[in-house]
């Protein structure tokens, strides 16, 4: 038995209606189930696997390059002339992060340790640990500016002590003794009778303290109470503030621990995290949309203001005394020593730092740092921190080994610390949190258009039948024919 064009309009019509509102509902329940599977997805819980993995122990590939400015002419700079660097590197590292002392507290906070450990990628770097370089001899530079305020018979003594221990103003030694230490006869007599002066223990080096150790006690807010607050710090070492500066502004410890952020971001959303290598808190800003790895992203990067001195930037005022912006001073929580804080080749700072030393070439693409997030997580997908480690030198009267050094803010070494989400994390992240999502937005406009459409075509299938119903009404041929059977049927009888 046929079915009639009106039929199967109304079926196309009630099928259409039913797209159409199931369209329309997810239109507005469907933002709700996905953010409800975002919030569920990162916050700090172990019954997360993906997310509580990826934040207990960081399974992406994570590297530290280092570049390290090579000193041409260090009898020249003795002698009071501008000092000439050659950049060298970058010699690559492995990093291996995991975090341990886990506590959760009834607060919805969780407390941590996060260790670190360098492993030298040969195959990535530009030379080997063995490449011999020059640079200033913190233990005699550093040390003479710290005590050039200290009696003239205190400097002479520190001389005569440099000369005793053989100690140079500049180092030449190879890269693997400068990054994690070398032995030094002063060093050894310090710790013995002046123990707690060095940040170091053992042998000197640059980044001595970094390997095999932990950046100190985080107890950040899990956000299973408020996802908003997920990631961010409530303490560092049993903290609210540190003391290191002079306003409460700077001292204050904001934002996250610097791996991972609250969801829902937006172009206005800022990045707040604490570093406690930085000894401050810091806060970058949204620069452009992008993809990374099929994942959209938004980058975010340092203001120009994150290093500006107080007189260009008041509320960094705190962070003085100050020379030329473009410089963090981080003597107060670095043993007072004159080390300073910045972008790598002083990109975006003073131009008069760069004419007082040769060698120099800032650009963003290579010096600037960023972060690219995936915006409705909070999760970082590609991550470049840079900075460079700077030197105050200069003439101190009284220490002979300073020679006639002009006063120069001397960069010593620059270090990137990159990761990106990849291999399995990043099909699992992409398909659980990017994927799936985007089809079910996609679903609910299907609805609708299929819906629409079957409306549509039900309404024509109505119109058509109803015209073919007229046409067979009036068509002359069958009104004959219709006579003609009923000639016929009058003749029979």
């Amino acid at each position: 038995m046929a079915v009639s064009k009106s039929t199967l309009s109304i079926v196309f019509i009630v099928l259409g209606g039913l797209a159409v509102l199931f369209g329309i509902v997810l239109v507005f329940v469907g933002p709700i189930i996905i953010d409800d599977q975002i919030v569920k997805n990162v916050e700090i819980n172990p019954n997360n696997g993906l997310s509580y993995t990826m934040w207990k122990d960081i399974p992406v590939p994570f590297f530290m390059s280092v570049y390290f400015f090579h000193i041409v002419n260090p009898d020249e700079i003795l002698k009071g002339e501008k000092p000439t660097v050659v950049q060298r590197g970058p010699y690559v590292y492995r990093e291996n992060r995991w975090k341990d002392n886990i506590t959760f507290h009834d607060n919805h906070t969780v407390s941590y340790k996060e260790f670190r450990q360098y492993f030298f990628e040969e195959s990535m770097s530009v030379g080997d640990e063995s490449d011999v370089v020059t640079i200033p001899n913190m233990l005699v530079l550093g040390a003479s500016v710290m005590m050039e305020n200290m009696p003239f018979p205190v400097r002479l003594l520190l001389s005569t002590t440099f000369k005793t221990f053989n100690e140079e103003p500049f180092l030449t030694k190879p890269v693997g003794e400068l990054m994690w230490g070398y032995d030094s006869k002063l060093v050894d007599f310090l710790n013995k009778y002046l123990p707690g002066m060095l940040p170091t223990s053992g042998k000197f080096g640059l980044f001595a303290e970094f390997n095999n150790s932990n950046t100190g006690q985080f107890t950040v807010f899990t956000g299973q109470d408020d996802i908003g607050k997920v990631h961010m710090v409530d303490s560092w070492n049993g903290l609210k503030s540190v003391d290191y500066w002079r306003s409460e502004a700077c001292n204050m410890i904001n934002g996250t621990a610097g791996q991972m952020w609250p969801p829902f971001m937006t172009k206005e959303s800022t990045m707040p995290f604490y570093s406690p290598d930085a000894c401050r808190s810091m806060e970058l800003v949204y620069q452009r949309p992008g993809v990374s790895r099929g994942v959209p992203v938004y980058r975010f990067v340092a203001p120009k203001t994150l290093f500006a001195n107080g007189a260009d930037y008041p509320p960094n005022e705190g962070f003085c005394p100050c020379r030329q912006s473009g410089l963090l001073n981080v003597s107060t929580c670095r043993h007072n020593s004159p080390v300073f804080i910045s972008h790598p080749h002083f990109f975006e700072a003073d131009p008069v730092l760069l004419d007082t030393v040769n060698g120099l070439s800032p650009n963003e693409d290579e010096h600037g740092l960023f972060i690219d997030i995936h915006p409705e997580t909070g999760v970082p997908m590609n991550v470049s921190i840079r900075l460079q480690l700077n030197l105050l030198i200069k003439s101190v009267f009284g220490i002979s080994e300073t020679g006639k050094i002009a006063e120069v803010v001397m960069p010593m070494i620059w270090f990137e610390e990159s990761g990106y989400i990849d291999g399995p994390v990043l099909n699992t992240f992409r398909t659980s949190l990017v994927v799936l999502p985007m089809v079910m937005e996609y679903m609910q406009y299907i609805f609708i258009a299929l819906g629409l459409a079957g409306i549509l075509g039900a309404v024509m299938l109505y119109v058509n039948d109803k015209e073919s119903i007229k046409d067979t009404k009036h068509d002359p041929t069958n009104e004959t024919q219709a006579e003609k059977h009923s000639m016929n049927d009058t003749g029979k009888k």
